[in-house]
Formats: C-alpha cells, structure tokens, sequence
C-alpha cells in the first residue's frame, strides 16, 4: 500500500479506507505500545510550506517496560491542510515506526482517526498502512464534539460527529486537562480509552510511548540544526 501522491488521491484513498470494516482487535492479556510523533523547525509557522525539514521518531513500550526507539528525518510532502496530514506527514511517520526493531501490539499516533470530514484521518490511514491497530492522540478534536468529563483519571466524555461517537474526551490524570483520543484503525473508542490509559503511569499527562516518541523526534531535530551551525555534539 502506497501513500497518495495528490489532494484528489489523498480524498479518494480517505474515502476508501472510511467504507472498510477490518475486524476490531483484540488485544492480548500484556500489551505492548508504540508511538510515533513529528516535528518540524523551531520558530515555522503551525501551517507550513511543501519541503519543510521534518524528524519522526517512533517509540516502543514492551511489557518489561523495555523501551525501543528509531527517528527518521526528511522533508514534507505537501505543504499544511487540515484534514490531509497523510500526505504531509505519513511517509515519513512510516518509516520512523518501521525502523523500530521490535513493532508494539498498537500504536499511538498524534493526528486523529475517525474524527476526520471523510472519517479516515492520519492515525487511521497509518494503521492501516502498516497493518497495526492503532489510536488517535491529539490535545483537541478536529470536527467532534462533547463536553469535557469530571476531573479524576480515567474519566471520560464521548466525542461525536454527526452523532456518531468517533473518540473521547479522557483524562489520564486528575485535576489537568483532558487529552481527546480517537477511534482508528482496527480500534473503537473503548479500545482507545483504555490504550491511552494503559500507556499513561505517573504524573504525566501524555501516554509514555508518545513522550518517547516526541522526545527522540526532538533530539534528532536539535542534532540536525548543531550540524548545520557546526556546533559539536551536547553532553
């Protein structure tokens, strides 16, 4: 399966993947999670040009807690639209989570699924591209909406679009706010919720594999600009 290369195929392919109906998964008794994020340069504007200089990195959480890591770096494919992160964003994210030596039962991905104008978003079309299930992360829906939940970890409030609910609202831990994870590929919102709070120990409020994942993109990033202004490697 290979990534648009257009707006018109993008749309078309985002259609195809809504209608289809891969069997939910089940996950196993110990689970494994994996994550994957993206940055850009510092200082660029949020809606960025074609071309831009990118860095994924890609993370695993085994059921030891052992943690795996991989990073990618290239360049955007397309330039900044909402609703068509994929052909932004997705190649790039691919290749970081296949550089991963071992690959997590499900990944978390920082883009949305199923809240989405064509219900198929980047955390959806990924999955489904690299055949794992996966759950949306984003700090905000895209289209959905619902009223945020009380205030203890592991509450939670439905997301809908066009009164279906594509996601939730969830709050992984007490008293801050709440992150909005997203049905996606092979996963419902009840896989979602609990994924996001299986991934999420401690005082943190995001889901462990997406900090590493977050963490490693931003390192190769930092790396990459000390090359370019000939600045040697930090401690």
């Amino acid at each position: 399966m290979t990534w648009p290369a257009s707006e018109p195929e993008l749309t078309e392919e985002q259609l195809r993947l809504a209608t289809e109906e891969p069997p939910c998964w089940a996950a196993p008794a110990r689970i494994s999670v994996g994550a994957c994020f993206i940055c850009f340069p510092r200082g660029m504007p949020a809606a960025g040009p074609e071309g831009e200089p990118c860095w994924a990195g890609a993370a695993v959480v085994t059921a030891g807690h052992r943690v795996l890591l991989a990073s990618a770096s290239g360049f955007s494919r397309a330039p900044y639209r909402a609703g068509m992160l994929a052909l932004r964003e997705g190649p790039l994210l691919e290749r970081a989570v296949r550089g991963l030596r071992r690959w997590p039962d499900v990944l978390l991905v920082n883009a949305t699924g199923r809240d989405h104008p064509r219900r198929a978003g980047l955390a959806l079309h990924l999955g489904a591209v690299l055949g794992l299930p996966t759950v949306g992360v984003t700090h905000r829906p895209l289209l959905a909406q619902g009223v945020w939940p009380p205030g203890a970890r592991g509450d939670a409030a439905p997301l809908l679009l066009g009164g279906e609910p594509v996601g939730a609202w969830l709050r992984t831990r007490s008293g801050v706010r709440p992150l909005a994870v997203h049905a996606a590929w092979r996963t419902d919102v009840e896989i979602a919720i609990a994924v996001v709070l299986a991934a999420s120990r401690g005082r943190v409020r995001t889901p462990n594999p997406l900090r590493h994942a977050r963490r490693v993109a931003r390192r190769a990033r930092t790396a990459a600009q000390r090359r370019e202004r000939g600045v040697g490697p930090s401690c």
